[in-house]
C-alpha cells in the first residue's frame, strides 16, 4: 500500500488529510500526518483566547479525534531526503528516526520571523499558537494583580505597559482585543486607572493592516489611539533589554509584557535540511498546481501547500506574485491538495489553485471590527458581528462550533472570565516549595 506523507498537522495539512481519508477507496493508500503538536491550531480565534472570549481547548482541533483513518505521529520532520524518499523525525522522547514514503505533502507551515534585537529572545513572546495566547492573557492578569497592590509609579507603570511589535492582521487583532480586554478590567481594580495603562502597537511600515486599503487602515489606527493607544508608524524596535524599550522614532518606555506579531518566516526545515526546491525565502517552490518544481520541471511525487509554499496566484492582477499565507488560502489549498493528489493517483492531470478572495476581516475588541471587500468596507459593531458568523461556521468540526457558541453565550450573560491561571505554567512550583519548606523544617534541630 502506497505512503502519503503529510509533514505538519495545521491547516493546509489537517485539510489535506482529512479530505484525503474521506475520498481515499478501502486499500488505496495510507496517511499519516507527522506533527509535534496533537492539534491543528485555529489561528483567527487567538485573539480571542487572548482576550477570555474563547476558551483555549476550543481553538485547538485534535488530530487523532478527527483524523480517524491516518495514523498520526507526534515528532517533528527534521530532514526530508526525497531522493531516497526519506524523512527524519525528531520525537518528544527518544532518538532519531527515519520514515520513508511514497507520496509527500509539505504542510509544516511558517514559524515567526524574529530580527537580531537585543532582549527580544529573553522577554518577547509570539503569538502563533494557543500556549502564547493563553500566556499573553495570563500575564496581563497577573500584571493587573501586581500593580493593584503598588503605589503609582515606574513599577505600576511598567507592569500595566504592553508592547504589541508588528501590524499585521494577527498584531493588530491580538492587540486591539487585549487593549479591549485591560480597559474591562479597570472595572474590576478600583485601585487602578486609565492613566495607568500604557499600550503601545509598533509597525515599521507606514500602515497597518497591509491587506486592506489606506483609509480602513487609517480608521483602524485612529480608533486604536482613541482608546488610548499609541500607534508608532515608520518605526522599528532597537531593543528590549530587561523589558526597557527603545524605539527608532527616540522614544524609550518599560514594558512588562512584549508581543512578537512581526510576519512569517520558513521554517529551518525548509531552508537547510531538505532537497526539494526552494526560493529566495526559503519557501517550497511550487507549481499553481500544488505539484513541488517549476512550469518547466516537476519533482515527481511531491506536493506542498499553505504558508510554506511559494504558489502561484493566478487570481492576482500582476504576473508572477504569489498567494498571500493566510488561513483562507490555506484551508482551500490543504482541499485542493488532497483532491489533486488524488486525481494524480488515478492517473488523472491536477487542477490549479485559482481563489479570489472573499474579502478580509478582523476583530478590534469586543464588540467592534473592520471588514473590506472590493471597495465595500463595514466598521464597528456589524464587521464585529460577521467576523463572529464568519469563524463560527468556518471553524472545523460541530465540536467546536457549538462550544464556541456556548461560551460566547455565556459571555452575553456574565461577561469574559477574567481567572489568572499563570502557575498553570510551572505547576510543580507551590508542590516544590511546599516539600523544600518541611524538609528544611525537619533537618533543623530540636
Amino acid at each position: 500500500m502506497r505512503r502519503i506523507l503529510v509533514v505538519g498537522g495545521g491547516y493546509a495539512g489537517f485539510y489535506t488529510a482529512w479530505r484525503l481519508e474521506k475520498k481515499l477507496r478501502r486499500g488505496e493508500a495510507e496517511v499519516v500526518v507527522v506533527d509535534p503538536r496533537p492539534y491543528m491550531t485555529y489561528q483567527p480565534f487567538l485573539p480571542e483566547v487572548v482576550a477570555g472570549s474563547v476558551e483555549a481547548r476550543h481553538a485547538a482541533v485534535s488530530l487523532r479525534r478527527n483524523l480517524r483513518h491516518t495514523r498520526v505521529v507526534a515528532g517533528m520532520v527534521t530532514g526530508i531526503s526525497h531522493a531516497d524518499k526519506t524523512v527524519t523525525i525528531h520525537p518528544a522522547d527518544g532518538p532519531d528516526y527515519q520514515l520513508t514514503y511514497d507520496v509527500i505533502a509539505v504542510t509544516a507551515g511558517a514559524v515567526t520571523r524574529t530580527f537580531d534585537v537585543p532582549g527580544v529572545a529573553d522577554r518577547a513572546i509570539g503569538m502563533k499558537h494557543v500556549e502564547e495566547a493563553v500566556a499573553i492573557r495570563d500575564r496581563l492578569f497577573t500584571a493587573f494583580d501586581e500593580a493593584a497592590g503598588l503605589e503609582p509609579g515606574p513599577q505600576r507603570r511598567k507592569l500595566l505597559t504592553v508592547t504589541f511589535v508588528g501590524g499585521g492582521f494577527s498584531g493588530v487583532e491580538g492587540f486591539a482585543e487585549l487593549l479591549s480586554l485591560a480597559r474591562a478590567l479597570l472595572k474590576k481594580y478600583p485601585e487602578l486607572s486609565e492613566d495607568d495603562l500604557a499600550f503601545h502597537l509598533v509597525e515599521a511600515t507606514g500602515r497597518i493592516l497591509p491587506e486592506v486599503s489606506d483609509r480602513p487602515g487609517e480608521w483602524v489606527v485612529k480608533m486604536l489611539e482613541k482608546r488610548g493607544a499609541v500607534v508608532h508608524l515608520n518605526t522599528s524596535m532597537q531593543s528590549a533589554d530587561d523589558g526597557h524599550v527603545v524605539l527608532s522614532d527616540g522614544t524609550e518606555f518599560d514594558s512588562e509584557l512584549i508581543v512578537w506579531t512581526a510576519g512569517n518566516a520558513a521554517t529551518r526545515l525548509l531552508r537547510n535540511h531538505t532537497d526539494l526546491p526552494h526560493n529566495e525565502r526559503g519557501l517550497v517552490q511550487v507549481r499553481a498546481d500544488l505539484r513541488i518544481g517549476t512550469e518547466s520541471e516537476v519533482i515527481p511525487d511531491a506536493w506542498a501547500a499553505g504558508d510554506d509554499a511559494a504558489v502561484p496566484d493566478l487570481a492576482a492582477p500582476t504576473k508572477g506574485a504569489y498567494t498571500v499565507p493566510n488561513a483562507q488560502n490555506a484551508v482551500r489549498q490543504g482541499k485542493l491538495l488532497a483532491k489533486n493528489l488524488l486525481r494524480s493517483l488515478r492517473g488523472r492531470e491536477p487542477k490549479n489553485y485559482v481563489h479570489s478572495s472573499l474579502g478580509v476581516i478582523a476583530t478590534l475588541g469586543l464588540g467592534n471590527g473592520i471588514f473590506q471587500y472590493k471597495r465595500i468596507v463595514i466598521k464597528g459593531l456589524p464587521a464585529w458581528l460577521m467576523h463572529r458568523g464568519y469563524h463560527v461556521l468556518a471553524v472545523p468540526t460541530w465540536d467546536r462550533k457549538m462550544r464556541v457558541l456556548a461560551i460566547w453565550l455565556v459571555s452575553l450573560f456574565y461577561g469574559r472570565d477574567i481567572v489568572s491561571l499563570a502557575s498553570v505554567q510551572s505547576p510543580r512550583e507551590a508542590f516544590a516549595s511546599e516539600a523544600k519548606a518541611r524538609t528544611l523544617s525537619a533537618s533543623r534541630p530540636g
